[in-house]
């Protein structure tokens, strides 16, 4: 497969000069699912908007098709378009993402903002809309709906663009559990159908699930490992010294119990 987009040496700071990003390598194949693991903190948000060129990095180079995305190629009016409708990216909170008075404005909005012929960007809305569910939603005013609604307009607002890439911050943060069934189903059929997927999470169950390729971004802000998921889950050892499973106690009536939690993958007495 051929390489998509890629991060090859990327240092990134925050004012005051503090650390986010050391040294970072990562290359994603067209139509791979990936997934960024690591300790909340450890700078897998920054990672992504570096990827979507929200941010620019210190030092480092952001490839995408084999060409360096910088400040001075986003300037070119042919690049900036190509790169904007193939790279789509939903946030962590949808409440960031959703500005519109409308479901329905809120998804005909980046097809028109993309220069798409009306008559077509009102097909690719109704057929989103149709497609998760929320037809039902779409003379509603965003900021009124629940979270998990809310979550469904956010990826709907991105999939009307029919990008060849998703970046998507914890897909499954602050949601119900039937809400988290449908997105994990959801970026799996879209995986199948020829997505490039790129996700962050500390949620060890959802790499058990989806089986991506796993980069494990440290609590120093390195890439500290890259593997299948396999290769990730079964290193006890090394997911304790990232911190991604820890130590819990419980009681059993008047025992008390002491074994290492990772939201299932590992529970063991």
């Amino acid at each position: 497969m051929e390489e998509i987009i890629a991060l090859k040496n990327i240092n990134y700071t925050y004012p005051g000069n503090i650390v986010a990003l050391k040294n970072i390598n990562i290359s994603v194949k067209k139509g791979e699912l990936f997934s960024i693991i690591g300790h909340n903190g450890c700078g897998k948000s920054t990672l992504l908007n570096i990827l979507n060129a929200l941010v620019f990095p210190d030092s480092g180079e952001v490839v995408f098709k084999g060409e360096t995305v910088n400040e001075k190629i986003l300037r070119d009016k042919a690049f900036v378009t190509k790169f904007r409708q193939n790279m789509g990216f939903i946030f962590q909170n949808p409440d960031i993402q959703l500005f519109n008075p409308t479901v329905y404005d809120e998804l005909l909005f980046a097809p028109l903002q993309l220069n798409m012929p009306h008559e077509m960007a009102v097909e690719r809305v109704e057929e989103t809309l149709s497609y998760l569910g929320i037809s039902h939603l779409r003379d509603r005013q965003p900021y009124l709906l629940s979270g998990g609604e809310k979550k469904r307009v956010a990826i709907g607002s991105v999939l009307t663009m029919n990008p060849e890439i998703l970046l998507i911050d914890e897909p499954l943060a602050g949601l119900d559990p039937k809400t988290q069934t449908f997105v994990t189903e959801l970026l799996l059929e879209l995986n199948h159908a020829g997505k490039t997927i790129i996700f962050t999470t500390h949620q060890l169950d959802l790499i058990d699930h989806l089986q991506p390729r796993v980069a494990v971004l440290s609590e120093d802000h390195t890439i500290q490992k890259t593997g299948t998921a396999s290769e990730i889950l079964n290193d006890e050892e090394f997911l304790i010294s990232v911190n991604l499973i820890h130590k819990h106690v419980h009681k059993h009536g008047d025992e008390t119990h002491k074994h290492y939690h990772s939201h299932y993958v590992f529970h063991k007495h």
